[in-house]
């Protein structure tokens, strides 16, 4: 006998494997609100390697961060010029709106 599951969970739980909801989830788990998190990782996934966004994620394991500000003290400590930049223009962008 064959079990099937509904389409749409199947569908919910392939969206929680891709590398923009794990960024998403990386970045909300840190401290970042989830629209900003979210406008966020749109763009660094198409921005930054899968090692790069990898490493970034560990940053929610150390515990959240209370603002934008430390989180990007944070990520700084990560020494990747490239993951500092992609990581501050998207904050910079998204929290101000001009980036959806």
């Amino acid at each position: 006998m064959r079990m099937f599951l509904p389409i749409g969970l199947v569908l919910m739980l392939a969206a929680c494997s891709t590398p923009e909801a794990m960024t998403r989830a990386g970045l909300v788990s840190a401290g970042i609100a989830r629209p900003t998190a979210a406008c966020m990782a749109g763009r660094m996934v198409h921005r930054l390697s899968l090692l790069q966004l990898r490493r970034l994620s560990g940053l929610g394991k150390a515990g959240r961060a209370r603002d934008l500000d430390q989180f990007l003290y944070r990520v700084r400590a990560l020494n990747d010029p490239e993951i500092v930049g992609v990581t501050a223009s998207s904050a910079a962008l998204c929290a101000t709106g001009l980036v959806r």
